[in-house]
């Protein structure tokens, strides 16, 4: 047994190139290997808030299955995280002009952060898939524009989606949240638990 998850001799890999995801992942003190899959995360036209975010994690998931060297003995997590406010889809930002334009919007106020999170394994027919879509609200402070234009000058906002990170400076901003901390950063450990449990003992 490691950590709270046997992996019964699989492989686990993690379909991500993001830093925040690796360091929760590995807390649950489990072996695994990145391989991040060329994937375009881009919304189609008509294409409703939850399934983009459930495609994006799948996608994921499924192009580094195909990408193992054993696929048939691995185990692969996709993830994709995005926040949600008053129809405004919140992805990283283009640019600082984006960065602040997207926390003057959320100054004051309750967005959510979803994450979808997909857990894919080889199987005869095919491949298998486990999914869950995790929702956490999070409550920002009133900003300033000082207190904007000093976190986007960090750099810290420009490859976050929302931009700002809950785990970094921007946690200065975040006066409340409703839901899973995990989620926020990027990685839902208690769900991505029960799916990793769900597909190492499913026959």
């Amino acid at each position: 047994m490691s950590g709270v998850i046997d992996l019964q001799k699989r492989a686990l890999i993690l379909a991500s190139s993001s830093p925040r995801r690796r360091e929760l992942l590995a807390h649950l003190g489990i072996p695994f290997t990145v391989v991040v899959p060329a994937i375009e995360e881009k919304k189609r036209p008509d294409e409703g808030i939850l399934a983009y975010v459930q495609r994006n994690a799948k996608e994921k998931a499924c192009a580094a299955l195909a990408l193992a060297a054993e696929p048939q003995n691995t185990l692969v997590i996709g993830a994709d995280t995005i926040g949600w406010f008053q129809e405004h889809l919140l992805e990283k930002p283009r640019d600082e002009a984006d960065a602040a334009a997207m926390l003057s919007l959320l100054s004051g106020q309750t967005h959510e952060v979803l994450t979808a999170v997909a857990v894919v394994r080889h199987a005869a027919r095919g491949q298998e898939v486990w999914e869950k879509l995790v929702s956490t609200k999070v409550r920002f402070k009133t900003l300033s524009a000082s207190d904007i234009d000093y976190y986007v000058r960090t750099g810290e906002p420009l490859d976050k989606a929302g931009s700002y990170g809950i785990q970094g400076i921007g946690g200065f901003m975040v006066q409340a949240i409703e839901g899973s901390y995990s989620n926020v950063v990027g990685l839902p450990l208690v769900e991505l638990t029960e799916l990793l449990q769900t597909a190492l003992t499913c026959p």
